[in-house]
This record gives structure tokens, C-alpha cells and sequence, in this order.
């Protein structure tokens, strides 16, 4: 029998101007998670696939702030974010 992995998926909310770190907005396993990501995809929200990060994520409350040790690879996911949008606006 074939083991089929369960989607899970976790929205980031992060204004420059008034947040000091990101927020957890979103956080879903299954459907929810697919709705997510459809959401994202309908508002043109970039979509960064790290199984490793999600998994920490996923564990935390919506409201959240992202926590320390997990700064430096969600600055990547944010660099990531910018520079598509950069591409984007041209």
C-alpha cells in the first residue's frame, strides 16, 4: 500500500513598517493546507516550498511570531519573496 504524504502548509505575514519580526497568519494539514495555497496563488503570493521549515512552523499558534532560531532561514524565504517581486515590477 502506497504511503501518501499529508500537504501542510504555513502563511507568513511580514510588513517592514510595523512588524519587528514575521507572524504566523495561517496554518493547515490536508484540505486546509491546499486552500492555503490557493489563496496564495489567487492574491499572485509567492509560494516557497521547505518541508523542514514547515514542519517547525506548523507546531506554533496563529498570531505567532516566527521564533528566534528560525530568523535566519525565513530572512532566505524573505529574500526569496523580494527578489521575485523585483523580477515581477521589473
Amino acid at each position: 500500500m502506497e504511503h501518501k504524504e499529508i500537504k501542510q502548509a504555513v502563511a507568513l505575514s511580514y510588513d517592514m513598517e510595523k512588524d519587528q519580526v514575521p507572524v504566523i497568519t495561517a496554518v493547515g494539514r490536508g484540505i486546509v493546507a491546499e486552500k492555503i495555497m490557493e489563496k496564495a496563488e489567487e492574491k499572485e503570493i509567492p509560494i516557497h516550498h521547505n518541508e523542514k521549515l514547515v514542519k517547525e512552523l506548523i507546531q506554533l499558534k496563529v498570531g505567532t511570531e516566527i521564533p528566534q532560531e528560525l530568523y535566519e532561514i525565513v530572512a532566505q524565504v524573505l529574500i526569496f519573496v523580494e527578489e521575485l517581486d523585483r523580477k515581477k515590477t521589473g
